[in-house]
């Protein structure tokens, strides 16, 4: 009898256990219950802003060009044979005259000294057929020679005299050939480049020295094709070097090419520096300004816009709340949109931020919001 008791006492022991966790774990359900939730917390979103006004700034696009010679000329000699000597080096500066190059006379000269001779042969010839022609004229006057005698020493002269001038011309020719070996800076400028060594064989043509004259400088800026149209009627053109950017100079657009690159799809556009002087050098990085009057309206940065419902729109601040108020767009200015309507001068308008709002929304301008914001700039 004794086990069967012993079981029984473990069974009660055992639901009393259970019976004591399950009023424990009910307890602890029931003081969570009780406790109170916390209070939510309101959303407030920190925003950045502008006050807008209208702008009556000018439009302006910069452009990025290379000051270029107006004039660049690449020399060469007008006749074969070997360089030897170089005058110059990139980079010299050379005036109207100045010997660049020289060539190899040698054959030149021996071929003037052959013209030279052929020339006194012929001034020979020519005396003796004028001294023929004189005495031949007195025979026929006391009529001793008949008249065709008299006529072939005539013809006899002309021959000579048509011999001796083409002796002379060729004299001629043979000393400009002589002279075509030195190649001489037909003007002033500097070399930009050189394309023949000492020792090497050139032919007549064959381009050896490239000048660019000092004289005519200019800007060339590649133009998107977008730009095209509005750039070409603007006359306000200011080019700035970034050597000496506070130095302004007026431009003017010369050349406009009518046919774009094929790599970058650009215009490229020549800009013509009238005053420009010795400070501005050849190969300086130029920036290029076309300024006109921009349209009357109120600009804002594009970070500013949104679609709502298909239309336009920007947030209004007013008392820390946000309006949501549709615009019209009536361009754009670079990184910035002209409003045509639906803004009023003094509004403020959230210009970061846009897409996390929604209406009447409680919002903090980031910087010191104590202060009230610059007008038309950006807190």
């Amino acid at each position: 009898m004794t086990l069967p008791l012993s079981k029984n006492r473990q069974d009660l022991m055992s639901g009393l256990k259970s019976l004591i966790s399950i009023s424990l774990f009910g307890g602890i359900l029931l003081l969570v219950s009780c406790t109170d939730k916390p209070a939510k917390t309101e959303d407030i979103r920190p925003v950045r802003v502008m006050v807008v006004a209208p702008s009556g700034a000018k439009n302006q696009v910069e452009l990025a060009g290379e000051v270029q010679p107006r004039y660049e000329s690449r020399l060469g000699f007008r006749v074969g044979g070997k360089v030897i000597a170089r005058r110059v080096d990139v980079g010299t500066v050379v005036r109207r005259g100045q010997l660049l190059m020289q060539l190899d006379a040698s054959d030149f000269q021996l071929a003037q000294a052959q013209a030279k001779a052929s020339v006194s042969a012929a001034d020979s010839t020519l005396s003796l057929a004028q001294a023929e022609l004189n005495r031949y004229r007195e025979l026929r006057q006391k009529n001793f020679v008949s008249q065709a005698v008299l006529e072939s020493k005539e013809a006899a002269y002309k021959a000579a005299l048509a011999n001796h001038e083409q002796a002379t011309v060729g004299l001629r020719v043979q000393a400009n050939q002589s002279s075509y070996t030195s190649l001489i800076a037909d003007a002033d400028g500097v070399v930009t480049g050189i394309d023949a060594e000492v020792g090497q064989v050139v032919s007549p043509g064959m381009p050896v020295v490239k000048i660019a004259r000092t004289g005519e400088k200019e800007v060339r800026v590649s133009i998107p094709e977008d730009q095209v149209a509005k750039l070409k009627r603007i006359s306000d053109v200011t080019v700035r070097t970034w050597a000496n950017p506070e130095l302004a100079l007026e431009g003017r657009l010369r050349e406009l090419s009518p046919v774009a690159d094929p790599a970058s799809r650009t215009f490229t556009a020549k800009i013509a520096l009238p005053k420009a002087g010795s400070e501005i050098q050849l190969g300086m990085t130029a920036t290029v300004s076309f300024a006109n009057e921009a349209a009357p309206g109120i600009r804002l940065p594009m970070t500013a816009l949104f679609n709502h419902k298909e239309k336009t729109a920007v947030w209004v601040v007013e008392q820390g709340v946000v309006k949501l108020v549709t615009v019209d767009v009536a361009g754009a200015l670079g990184n910035e949109i002209v409003i045509a309507s639906g803004l009023v001068s003094g509004q403020t308008v959230v210009t970061a931020g846009v897409n996390l709002l929604r209406e009447g929304q409680k919002v903090t301008v980031l910087g010191d919001t104590a202060a009230a914001p610059q007008q038309g700039k950006a807190q």
